[in-house]
């Protein structure tokens, strides 16, 4: 009964129930465009690697723009910016659908793709900035902070689990194109509900002499060694995406896509329920060591999964590996915006999705090198491992970047709290 009061205290949070519910339907894109996407240029061309090479340029392209996107939020705040790509991404894919229809051209194909990348709204960073603001220590909601960036984390994992169904099903009724027009309908419904909140719409312009100039939050002390961190957990989830269907396959069953698929799943799942719970614990006095056990916790959990050679007993492994997820993500999101300050957090948010989409790709290519050179799934999973144990080792050297920033931070509340 005290998590749901807790939970109930941020759903009573004036805006916070359409951050909530159209946030997440603003972001089942993220989930629905990419598979979508494959599909559709696949269909054209009749060739996997073709379309996976617009995929790479919509991914990309989303990862290099998001950063500008940031900074022109964090100056004349994230309501116009989210309008305005609320309206330009599904332009960019009824592009792509033209480009695929008229001629197929491959060329056409690949510039509208990497258009409707570089123009997807950002709107995790301007959700999780807008949950920093409306738990700010003057708001007298600063103790619901962890609990809100929880609640947003693990809803978040609703997008990866639906948005593929949701193709699946389009695909099942209709085709591909069918679910790339659904994508872009869901992202410009909750992105302009989202856009036109009293949330966003409440924000304030920083005063000039406050404008992110330069590397911006590249510069600040910590964030840097914050985004290796980001990157560990990128490198690991890109992997996961080759690994566990190379493992399906090796499996003495008929339907090694379905099976892929509920493995995936219940890690997911897994990490929901570990952040909801999460979400309710009083946060340690050191986030940082905090992050560190968990980074370490994740590590551990992928070197576990390379020695189960059974399907069912991986999948109670993912779910129980799982549920460290979501808490060391929401802890990420935390010392984000502990160390950052309000008139560069959107940049910040941005540039930790640019370091987790670059590093997914990365991972993914690595580990189905791995997979192929060697035949070894488990290798490939003590691979993501130690990509994420590299970043428990960052997070957890006591006098290091992430910490001192955390400390500086917290003398800085301190007058504020008074």
């Amino acid at each position: 009964m005290a998590a749901l009061r807790q939970y109930a205290a941020v759903w009573r949070i004036p805006g916070a129930p359409m951050l909530l519910v159209l946030g997440i339907v603003g972001r089942l894109g993220i989930g629905m465009t990419p598979l979508a996407l494959l599909l559709v240029v696949a269909q054209v061309t009749g060739r996997y690697s073709l379309a996976a090479v617009a995929g790479g340029l919509y991914a990309l392209a989303g990862a290099a723009l998001s950063p500008v996107a940031g900074r022109i939020a964090d100056r004349i705040g994230p309501s116009p910016v989210l309008l305005a790509t609320a309206v330009a991404h599904p332009l960019a894919l009824a592009g792509l659908l033209w480009a695929s229809r008229s001629a197929g051209s491959l060329p056409m194909i690949y510039l509208t793709a990497a258009v409707a990348g570089a123009t997807y709204p950002p709107m995790s960073a301007a959700i999780r900035g807008a949950w920093n603001d409306l738990t700010g220590p003057a708001t007298g909601r600063r103790h619901l902070r962890n609990t809100a960036l929880a609640a947003e984390t693990s809803l978040f994992e609703i997008v990866f689990v639906l948005g593929p169904l949701l193709v699946a099903g389009f695909v099942l009724v209709a085709d591909a194109t069918a679910a790339l027009v659904g994508a872009a309908v869901v992202t410009l419904v909750g992105t302009a509900g989202v856009a036109l909140g009293r949330v966003m719409r409440g924000w304030r312009p920083h005063p000039r002499e406050h404008h992110t100039r330069g590397l911006g939050p590249l510069a600040l002390a910590g964030f840097p060694a914050l985004l290796v961190c980001v990157a560990g957990l990128g490198v690991a989830f890109g992997a996961a995406g080759v690994i566990v269907p190379a493992f399906a396959a090796g499996q003495p069953t008929g339907d090694p896509e379905s099976l892929a698929g509920v493995l995936l799943a219940v890690w997911g799942v897994g990490s929901a329920i570990g952040g909801l719970w999460f979400g309710v614990r009083r946060p340690a006095p050191n986030m940082t060591r905090q992050f560190a056990w968990l980074l370490a916790a994740v590590a551990t959990s992928l070197a576990v999964f390379a020695l189960i050679p059974d399907p069912l007993l991986l999948g109670v492994a993912l779910t129980v590996g799982g549920a460290t997820i979501a808490p060391a993500l929401t802890l990420e999101n935390t010392l984000v915006g502990r160390i950052t300050p309000g008139s560069m957090l959107n940049e910040a948010y941005t540039w930790v999705v640019t370091t987790s989409v670059g590093a997914s790709a990365a991972g993914g290519a690595i580990a189905g090198l791995i997979v192929d050179q060697t035949g070894g799934v488990p290798w490939a999973f003590v691979f993501s491992g130690a990509a994420v144990a590299v970043g428990a080792v960052v997070a957890a050297l006591p006098a290091g970047p992430i910490a001192r920033a955390e400390a500086g931070a917290v003398r800085a509340e301190r007058p504020v709290a008074a």
